[in-house]
């Protein structure tokens, strides 16, 4: 499982990077949890939930990124923003990624939810 998480992380960052984010930081661990990705974007530092399957017996991914792990990533960013002493403008993106047969779609949902 945490393969298959990681291999999602590295088809996101690349994803993220050919749209012009700089990846500040992948897998950035706090007390409280850990940030998949931490990007900017035109001046905006984006917290990116990355959600990976190989089918949809469980659903599709972006829906795995409930209300409680909204509040959380809302939580870890402005736990990032003390840690950095500065507040920024956020936002929350959720890379949605399918891999199927040698396949890979990728899903990207900006500002996916609201704090």
């Amino acid at each position: 499982m945490k393969l298959l998480g990681n291999k999602g992380e590295d088809l996101a960052e690349g994803f993220l990077k050919k749209k012009g984010y700089r990846i500040i930081s992948r897998n950035y661990k706090t007390p409280i949890g850990e940030v998949d990705i931490i990007a900017e974007d035109k001046g905006t530092i984006v917290f990116v939930e990355v959600k990976t399957r190989t089918n949809d017996s469980y659903g599709y991914p972006f829906e795995a990124v409930d209300a409680r792990k909204q509040r959380k990533l809302k939580n870890l960013a402005l736990f990032y923003m003390k840690q950095k002493k500065k507040e920024f403008a956020v936002r929350f993106d959720v890379l949605s990624i399918h891999i199927s047969n040698g396949q890979k779609e990728v899903e990207h949902i900006m500002d996916a939810f609201e704090v």
